[in-house]
């Protein structure tokens, strides 16, 4: 499930090392928009509002622009099937649910979190109506996380009729939340 990710050092976006790696628009990176590269799926340079500002005359971006990885984005991003539990909604939404309630403890800066954001999504859809799925920012809601001894993240936690069941730390396959799932359907 997890993939490696690869480092890739480029000193400047014009002097790059070989054809693999070279932007698909050309040479040299535009200042006017952003440029992917080629060989490296989710990798883009995109211009800082600094490089953004040169003048119509200047060809090329010289500082100020930056390589960003799109993956970052799509994983945070494609993770809203889950509705998230603050300080708040936690008594009613999970500790008084007649339903099985999963719930995920998680920060936006935790790369693991970002790993399993889609395996809970998808057991999300294919526990509709059988198991009611929630998110918990931990940064927004330090409290629960400290109230249930989260220590690490992610952690999943199974309540079922307000109690603490299970809970899987770490990002897991998806058959092991599936065991942890049908222990208490």
């Amino acid at each position: 499930m997890a993939g490696l990710m690869e480092t890739l050092t480029i000193p400047r976006a014009c002097a790059l090392p070989s054809a693999s790696l070279a932007p698909v628009s050309g040479s040299c990176v535009s200042h006017r928009s952003s440029v992917r590269f080629s060989g490296f799926r989710g990798l883009k340079i995109e211009p800082t509002r600094s490089s953004q500002k040169l003048s119509s005359s200047s060809k090329f971006a010289r500082r100020g622009s930056r390589i960003v990885c799109e993956a970052q984005d799509t994983t945070v991003e494609g993770f809203r099937f889950l509705a998230a539990v603050t300080d708040a909604t936690w008594q009613s939404l999970v500790l008084e649910s007649g339903s099985p309630v999963l719930v995920e403890f998680w920060a936006p800066w935790c790369g693991p979190c970002r790993m399993i954001h889609p395996v809970i999504d998808k057991l999300a859809k294919q526990y509709a109506g059988k198991l009611k799925c929630y998110k918990v920012n931990t940064d927004e809601s330090p409290s629960i996380a400290t109230q249930y001894g989260i220590r690490s993240i992610p952690t999943v936690i199974i309540f079922k009729n307000g109690e603490k069941k299970d809970a899987v730390i770490g990002a897991v396959p998806e058959s092991t939340l599936t065991t942890s799932i049908e222990k208490f359907l």
